[in-house]
């Protein structure tokens, strides 16, 4: 079972950057895809980012042109760069496959974009 640890999350103000890391004990794409969520407080889980083992990427709108996602060659980290922050960009982030899988949620990092 492949085990997936977060980590890069911090406080920033707005306009300012952080990436996050996703480390796989195992190759990240014996998932068909992997993405980055985030729950915020007194919201849903929602999806931020995916990409595919054939390089296929999407974003959510809110994150478009602000976020990348990709990964490392070894295919075993994934990344999200997030630039432009907002506060409304504040939440857990969490990786995961496309779609999530229970059993892989992990702890996730924090996220808080604040003056």
């Amino acid at each position: 079972q492949v085990r997936l640890v977060e980590s890069g999350g911090g406080l920033v103000q707005p306009g300012g950057s952080l990436r996050l890391s996703c480390a796989a004990s195992g190759s990240i794409f014996s998932f068909n895809a992997m993405g980055w969520y985030r729950h915020a407080p007194g919201k849903q889980r929602e999806w931020v980012a995916r990409i595919t083992g054939g390089g296929y990427i999407g974003y959510a709108d809110s994150v478009k042109g602000r976020f990348t996602i990709s990964t490392n060659s070894a295919l075993n980290t994934m990344y999200l760069q997030m630039n432009s922050l907002k506060p409304e960009d504040t939440a857990v982030y969490y990786c995961n496959s496309v779609p999530p899988r229970v059993e892989y949620w992990g702890q996730g990092t924090q996220v808080t974009v604040s003056s």
